[in-house]
């Protein structure tokens, strides 16, 4: 049976989003500090030389329901080195392994650097990154530690619509209006590579992740985010060249070269409220991918036109009014989200979309804080996909426990 109110809800957030409430929501919808020791670096007048040392983490299990197997997995473990050289030049770094080790030819893990960069203050309200840089684009992207959001897994549109944690090279920069409750960002960055884009995963192997990324071609993001209430509105874009080969190459394999050939656009709006123990979390967003049929003529690797996905998220604490002494400081969330995703939206003329790739997701579970910096999560999430049910099951279900921590 297909999930017709998520699909309204998608026709309905971008009338509700213009755009994110800090990078700190908390799980319950509470807005608190990612106490981290990363924070304190942040702070402009700090003018003591120090160096910090942070980190983060998850551990998840998860049954699949359908093919009756489960897997224990150390998903991340992060740590995080930061320096702060004066009152406004400052060093910070994350150095994450995934899936607890890599092997010399193997590839289930990964060791990466997510972010390494120096960020300059102008004052208290401007700043400049530059390095590896995660750009404003959504919500998780900025706000990804484990503590900071519902369930064992990220959003799938957040992580198959928009890439999670979306890493590049550039310069960026961040403000705040003296006048209004309004903070913005504008970044420059390399682009990506259409060569790796595979089907099913939207433009996720594309990125480069500042190892020898394609300098040929460049990419420009934008947010702005306005604070009203208990409301954080945010909306953010991105326009960016897919092709980083030069012209002589490029042009053997019909494609586009320069700082914006063949390029790919992405817009998200999002909007996130917190109010007594409610929290509240929507996010709509589209990728367009206009020279698909180029890119599937050159590398055959099923380019969609275009994707988009949305989800609609509620949360409360249920300890919100429990004033014993012992329940004090801690959150018990109970939380459902929706989401829809069409990750072949539209396609080039002669390619055959995979009704798999339109999916619903409902996720349902409980995130228990006993400290701001521990979570424990146990979820559900159920799995519907537009196959047709006499060649494979559309529907499925999976089952997620897990711990996280940040420090």
């Amino acid at each position: 049976m297909k999930l017709y109110t998520l699909a309204l809800a998608y026709l309905l957030l971008p009338a509700l989003c213009l755009a994110q409430v800090k990078e700190n929501l908390s799980a319950a919808g509470k807005l608190v500090a990612e106490t981290s020791g990363e924070d304190s670096l942040n702070v402009v007048g700090s003018s003591h030389p120090h160096t910090v040392i942070s980190g983060y983490g998850e551990l998840a299990y998860q049954r699949d329901n359908n093919a009756q197997t489960a897997t224990v997995n150390l998903n991340r473990a992060v740590i995080f080195i930061g320096h702060q050289f004066s009152s406004r030049i400052a060093f910070f770094s994350e150095l994450e392994v995934e899936n607890a080790k890599v092997e010399a030819g193997g590839s289930t893990g990964e060791v990466g650097f997510e972010q390494c960069y120096i960020k300059f203050a102008f004052n208290s309200r401007q700043y400049l990154v530059a390095g590896l840089f995660v750009p404003r684009l959504g919500i998780i992207n900025e706000s990804h530690l484990p503590v900071s959001y519902n369930g064992m897994e990220r959003p799938m549109v957040e992580q198959l619509v928009i890439p999670s944690t979306w890493r590049e090279m550039g310069l960026g920069f961040y403000g705040q209006s003296s006048a209004m409750p309004i903070t913005y960002s504008i970044a420059l960055l390399n682009g990506l590579n259409n060569a790796n884009f595979v089907a099913g995963t939207g433009i996720h192997e594309g990125r480069m992740e500042g190892q020898f990324a394609n300098a040929n071609n460049l990419a420009l993001t934008a947010s702005v985010q306005y604070y009203w209430g208990n409301w954080k509105l945010q909306a953010s874009g991105y326009m960016g060249g897919s092709t980083g080969l030069n012209k002589l190459h490029a042009d053997s394999l019909g494609l586009s070269a320069g700082p914006f050939g063949n390029p790919v656009y992405l817009a998200e709006a999002n909007a996130q409220y917190q109010n007594k123990g409610w929290g509240l979390r929507l996010l709509a967003s589209t990728v367009n991918i206009p020279d698909a049929e180029k890119i599937n003529t050159a590398y055959n690797n099923q380019t969609p036109n275009s994707m988009y996905g949305a989800y609609a998220e509620l949360g409360y604490n249920l300890l919100e009014k429990v004033k014993a002494k012992k329940w004090l400081g801690k959150q018990l969330v109970f939380f459902v989200r929706g989401e829809v995703l069409d990750l072949n939206a539209s396609v080039p003329q002669g390619m055959m979309a995979n009704a798999a790739l339109y999916q619903q997701h409902i996720v349902t579970g409980f995130t228990y804080l006993p400290l701001p910096n521990v979570v424990i999560k146990a979820d559900v999430r159920f799995l519907h996909t537009d196959v047709n049910p006499t060649i494979t099951n559309p529907n499925n279900s999976f089952v997620n426990l897990g711990i996280g921590y940040s420090f």
